[in-house]
Formats: C-alpha cells, sequence, structure tokens
C-alpha cells in the first residue's frame, strides 16, 4: 500500500524541529507536491506550530500525528504511514533506537542529525542485516555533522577523478572560519557519551577505533588517532588545533568509501582538523578543548557547567542564525603528483548547529522521498546514499556552496 505521506518530521515542535518545518513549509508549501505532516508526543504544541505555518485559515491542510518514544506500537503506526521519517530528537541514544528499528521493519525510509558514534555502531551492528532486506535506507549525520565533510569528500574526490582520471588516496578536511554555536542537543549527545563510556570501557574502544563505523570484516586503512595536539599543517601553511567533530566525521567519511565499495582505495587516508591563524591561537584552542573535557568528565564542575549551557530544545534568535555561517576547506592529493591536487571549500550561510543543519537534514529527507534512489536498504551515510543529487538539492535550495578553490 502506498504511503500517505512522502517525509514526516518527527520531534516537530522541539527548536531545530521546528527550524526544519518552517524550512520545509516555506521552500515547499503545504498542501502541494510534497506531501508531509509534523509529529510529536504534545498535540498542543504541535497544534501551535501548525497555526504558526498555516494560519488558522488552512489548519487543517497540514495534518498531525501523535506517537510517543516510549510506545513501539505508536511508532510502527507513525512510520508506516510514509515514505521518510526525518527525526530531530536526540541524544538519539536515548530517544533515536526503537524508531529505528520500527523504520527498518517497516522498510521505511529515514534520516536524522545523530553525531553518536556509539549509538550508530550499535545501529549498525543490530540493525543493518534486516535493513537490507526490507529496503529501508537509514541514513545519519545528516546535519553539520556529517555532511560537509562526507559531501565535501565525495565532492573533491569527484572533481578530481573529472579533471585527473583518478581518486585522491589522501583527504586532509580543515574547518575554516565559523559563527555560531553548538546547539543544546549536540551537548547533551556529547554528555550522554562521556556517560556511557563511563559505565562501559567498550564505548571508549569504540570512539577510540578510527573505522569503528565499518564492518568489522571491513578492510581497515592506514589511519590512526585523531589530532589531540597543536599542529603545523604543511598543506595548508597554518597552524591547526583539534577539532571537536573529528571524532564523528572522520569515521562517516571511512564508511562512505567502505559503502562505496572502496572507490577511493583501500588505502585511503583521511583527517580533520580546525585552522588557527597562529601558533598562540593554535595552543589555546587546544587547551580549551582539553580543558572543556576534562571539567564535564568530572562530576562536580560538570553540574556547574551544565547549568550554563544550552538544554535540549534551545538555540540562539533569529538574528543569530542569521549572522552565522561556516566554511570547511577539503584538500584532496593526487596519488604522484602534488601539481595535480585540488582542494574544495563547503560554506553554509547560516550557524552551522542550528540555521545550516536545519536545511541540511530538510533537503536529506526530501531527497529520499522525492528523488531517484541510488541505494538500496542499509545503514548508510549521506554521500553513500544520496550523493551528487543531495549537493545539487543543497546548493540550489539550502544556502550550501560545494565549489573549487585556487591552493594557495
Amino acid at each position: 500500500m502506498a504511503a500517505e505521506f512522502d517525509v514526516i518530521v518527527w520531534g516537530a515542535s522541539g527548536f531545530t524541529g521546528r527550524l526544519v518545518t518552517e524550512y520545509i513549509a516555506e521552500n515547499y508549501g503545504i498542501g502541494r507536491e510534497l506531501r508531509w505532516a509534523i509529529a510529536g508526543r504534545q498535540k498542543e504544541k504541535l497544534e501551535a506550530l501548525r497555526t504558526t505555518l498555516v494560519g488558522n485559515g488552512e489548519v487543517n491542510s497540514l495534518p498531525i500525528l501523535i506517537a510517543d518514544s516510549n510506545n513501539r506500537k505508536s511508532l510502527d503506526e507513525l512510520v508506516r504511514q510514509t515514505k521518510v521519517i526525518c527525526t530531530t530528537v536526540g541524544p538519539y541514544a536515548l530517544y533515536g533506537t526503537a524508531l529505528v528499528e520500527a523504520c527498518v521493519e517497516s522498510g521505511t525510509d529515514y534520516c536524522d542529525l545523530t553525531g553518536e558514534v556509539q549509538w550508530m555502531h550499535r545501529i549498525i551492528e543490530s540493525q543493518e542485516d534486516k535493513a537490507k532486506e526490507t529496503g529501508a535506507r537509514i541514513v545519519h549525520t545528516c546535519g553539520f555533522d556529517s555532511i560537509p565533510s562526507d559531501l565535501g569528500t565525495y565532492f573533491a574526490q569527484e572533481k578530481m577523478m573529472e579533471r585527473q582520471n583518478v581518486y585522491a588516496k589522501k583527504v586532509t578536511a580543515r574547518m575554516g572560519r565559523s559563527s555560531g554555536s553548538a546547539s543544546g542537543g549536540t551537548i547533551a549527545s556529547l554528555l550522554n557519551v562521556l556517560d556511557e563510556a563511563k559505565k562501559d570501557p567498550s564505548i571508549r574502544r569504540v570512539m577510540g577505533d578510527p573505522y569503528s563505523l565499518c564492518h568489522p570484516s571491513s578492510i581497515r586503512g592506514k589511519d590512526g588517532s585523531d589530532q589531540s595536539t597543536f599542529k603545523y599543517d604543511t598543506t595548508f601553511s597554518q597552524w591547526t588545533s583539534p577539532f571537536v567533530m573529528a571524532t564523528i566525521n572522520g569515521r562517516v567519511v571511512r564508511r562512505s568509501n567502505a559503502l562505496l565499495k572502496y572507490r577511493w582505495g583501500e588505502d585511503f587516508q583521511y583527517d580533520e582538523a580546525q585552522l588557527c591563524k597562529s601558533l598562540s591561537k593554535a595552543i589555546f584552542a587546544t587547551a580549551a578543548m582539553g580543558i572543556g573535557i576534562g571539567l564535564v568528565s568530572f562530576a562536580p564542575t560538570r553540574n556547574l557547567i551544565e547549568k550554563r549551557l544550552p538544554k535540549p530544545g534551545e538555540g540562539p534568535d533569529e538574528a543569530a542564525r542569521i549572522r552565522g555561517f561556516f566554511e570547511m576547506f577539503i584538500h584532496a592529493s593526487h596519488p604522484t603528483d602534488v601539481k595535480k591536487d585540488l582542494r574544495a571549500k563547503v560554506t553554509g550561510d547560516r550557524d552551522p548547529g542550528y540555521g545550516s543543519t536545519s536545511k541540511m537534514l530538510a533537503e536529506s529527507a526530501i531527497c529520499l522521498a522525492l528523488d531517484e534512489k541510488q541505494s538500496g536498504g542499509g545503514i548508510w551515510t549521506p554521500s553513500s546514499a544520496l550523493g551528487s543529487l543531495l549537493i545539487d538539492r543543497l546548493i540550489k535550495n539550502a544556502g550550501l556552496s560545494f565549489e573549487l578553490v585556487p591552493i594557495d
């Protein structure tokens, strides 16, 4: 039986969920070609959101669906009504497993904003084979982590093949300038990872393994630990510091290569860090990151810090989101001739944690729902599932750019 909806936004009344629904309403309309609905636990909040989107005169044109993350039957009923579930409800390790299982069981496509490596590792282990059977395409990391890194690498590699007839064996990603704050959901997810790692030493091994999102039988490349200190980068002729998202992004990119049947080579290497304007800034950023992780790992100081951090469902106002932006550079190294190296730049016109992330997630869901399928069922990354189709959508609709830039 054909699904009633193309996309259901789950958690629509939350902070990021509202941004996703506002974006879809503004760019795709309500009651038009895209058949979509909003869903969550609390009908009153969803009704209030709908009123802000459509006004009282068209109140019935945007359907509302009610379900509960703790009630598997209600989730089963929800996912059977749509082609794609688009979820903003995290931390996913706490609230996402049952929804993924429901989607896998029913063959419903799914996308989320998770950056929780330990949870994705569990989902891959428990759900990948079943998803292949049912045809459900489960696509994690469809926000700032990890679309700029993952699709940026895909874009640079495709350009390398187009221009040089070869793929780069090594890709170096560097976060450039940005303006914006980490989302409350991202912070909650990071804190939950720390909590899980304290209780279960195996999670520390998963987080430390650069290939932890690849199948155990996959070919392991040469990559080791993520950058943990300040370092001078000769490729970019700049000092760098560790980038907090590298632990997530690197594992996603390596999984993409494996899912693409090692298109970029069995010995493909990837690393990611933050560009800094000077040695002193690199030292400061490295120290600040280390101190921050240490403080939130220590119970007494964590309690004090948590009171000052944004909570899930909280975020900056519209003006701050509009002022925000990000840029990431992707350097693809030619296997034999440095003169043939290519460098790509990925930019977003809103703050990375909220404004750009909500647009990236919305377009990922719509790409899954409406565009030609490039993959069957399974647990996918954005580039391996959606590739150039999603890049085109992000450029056309979502304020992102993917372009080659000169190498200084």
